[in-house]
């Protein structure tokens, strides 16, 4: 399969493109720069050149490809009006993706985020939340299952908070960068709260079993860590990086404060026995310990 990839050089788009290309798809990866490009071009992807907001390339990308795979967002997300821009943008684009393949059967596969549920884990049949800083988002994803009946297979891989690789990446990987830049490995609440997680090339394998044989409409979900105390992730940053422990204010973290203090694990049992998809690489204790101070 010809696969059309946005994002393919963040941390989890590296993962997704080398595993497309060792299980024998092709891909054409859209790039917004030289540096971009050529980190598609030494991986073995074709490029295409273009942005998130270039509607009329992602038009091109989608009807060149067999299926596509939806990962791009703006590296903008330090304030509230920054994270709703990108959102803005990833919600266009998401949009003009699904409309190129209305009547094809093409597949579709795109990111969210697990959902999270008062008391217990939450599932695949929970509902995407509209409420909240990135409510917008279920509305994009949600419109975009729906062209499941205008002949698209349109599938969502649901992501955990963090997404890490070589103890970088997701909430996890923000935490760490809070932690360098106050010089304490600090955590929101009591520290409690509990945090999904994969490993990235995790979730690439199951971004691109969804793409070969997801059924449409569906959503699966990434989690290879049902939920690890924020405490404990705080506390291995800060013995990795030799900084105190302690708890600090939500809005250390900025707009994703009120999110970072939500305890919310996910499930992704569903997925597992459905897709027959196993987590196999390191969990995010054990991929925080290749912090370096």
């Amino acid at each position: 399969m010809h696969v059309f990839v946005t994002g393919g050089t963040g941390t989890i788009g590296t993962a997704v493109v080398a595993e497309l290309l060792a299980t024998g798809h092709t891909v054409l990866g859209l790039a917004r720069s030289d540096a971009s490009a050529a980190t598609l071009e030494a991986a073995g992807a074709e490029v295409l050149r273009g942005s998130l907001t270039d509607l009329d390339v992602l038009r091109e990308g989608a009807t060149r490809a067999d299926g596509v795979i939806s990962l791009a967002f703006s590296r903008d997300y330090g304030s509230a009006e920054a994270l709703e821009q990108g959102l803005s943008e990833e919600r266009d684009a998401m949009a003009t993706l699904g409309a190129a393949l209305i009547e094809s059967g093409k597949p579709i596969v795109t990111v969210s985020g697990t959902p999270w549920v008062a008391g217990r884990a939450a599932t695949e049949d929970d509902p995407l939340p509209v409420e909240g800083p990135v409510a917008s988002r279920a509305v994009a994803v949600t419109d975009l299952l729906a062209l499941s009946s205008q002949g698209v297979r349109a599938s969502a891989v649901r992501m955990p908070r963090t997404v890490h690789e070589h103890g970088q990446g997701g909430f996890a990987g923000l935490l760490t960068e809070a932690a360098r830049r106050t010089g304490i490995a600090g955590y929101p609440g009591d520290g409690q709260q509990r945090w999904p997680a994969v490993h990235a090339r995790d979730a690439a394998s199951l971004f691109r079993i969804a793409l070969e044989s997801a059924p449409a409409g569906t959503a699966w979900h990434a989690v290879g860590d049902e939920g690890d105390r924020v405490v404990d992730i705080a506390t291995v940053v800060g013995r990795r990086l030799g900084l105190p422990v302690q708890p600090v204010p939500d809005e250390t973290f900025g707009p994703f404060g009120p999110i970072f203090a939500m305890d919310q694990p996910a499930s992704s049992a569903h997925t597992r026995q459905a897709l027959g998809w196993e987590p196999t690489h390191p969990s995010l204790l054990e991929d925080l310990e290749a912090l370096q101070p």
